[in-house]
């Protein structure tokens, strides 16, 4: 991913925090018949290895998790827009500027394990559900649904685990702007996206 150094992130936690905002990744995988992409929720794990791993499931009709240990590139974005140029106050006196797009990108490179196993699959659907229904008045939990439908649910999807290798963010939130302009951009910016650069931010 190409990332001039005003754009880059290194902080990890600002990383693992854009991750878990914004969990639906798109994941781009290197399999034997060519590059194949799917959408997928992924959560970062803490396994004791050095950068830890995204886990998450797949229906056990996607191909996917077939292509074990095969090259895979996960890619989780925070809200992006356009910036005009009339965001900039700076253009009243100087109108040398151009349009560009903002965005918080999030890359992991990792290798592809599947996890079959009922407990685990179960443990990763209960993990999911666990952080989404937090918030909640009364948090639906997996063991509401009966122990036999949710069985049957639970023969039709597998584990994914991605190994990390390598991350890497890309924030482009017009560092490279003076202030001002930075302001300015700030500003005009629609609240919808940019709640999503602003909490990648943090």
């Amino acid at each position: 991913m190409y990332t001039p150094p005003h754009f880059a992130v290194t902080d990890r936690s600002r990383l693992l925090h854009l991750i878990a905002a914004h969990p639906l990744a798109s994941l781009v995988q290197s399999t034997k018949a060519g590059l194949s992409a799917n959408v997928i929720p992924l959560y970062w794990v803490d396994d004791g290895s050095e950068l830890g791993v995204l886990r998450g499931h797949v229906a056990r009709k996607n191909p996917l998790w077939q292509e074990a240990d095969s090259a895979i590139l996960a890619l989780f974005q925070a809200g992006n827009g356009y910036v005009s140029p009339s965001f900039y106050p700076s253009k009243a006196s100087d109108p040398r500027v151009v349009p560009t797009w903002n965005y918080a990108l999030v890359q992991i490179k990792g290798a592809l394990r599947a996890m079959d196993d009922t407990a685990e699959v179960r443990a990763i659907v209960s993990h999911m559900t666990a952080q989404h229904e937090a918030g909640r008045e009364r948090p639906w939990h997996i063991d509401e649904a009966p122990a036999d439908f949710m069985q049957k649910m639970l023969a039709a999807i597998v584990g994914i685990e991605i190994k990390i290798e390598q991350i890497s963010g890309k924030f482009k939130l017009s560092q490279n702007q003076s202030a001002e302009n930075q302001a300015g951009i700030a500003a005009q910016l629609a609240a919808p996206w940019a709640r999503g650069i602003i909490d990648a931010n943090q």
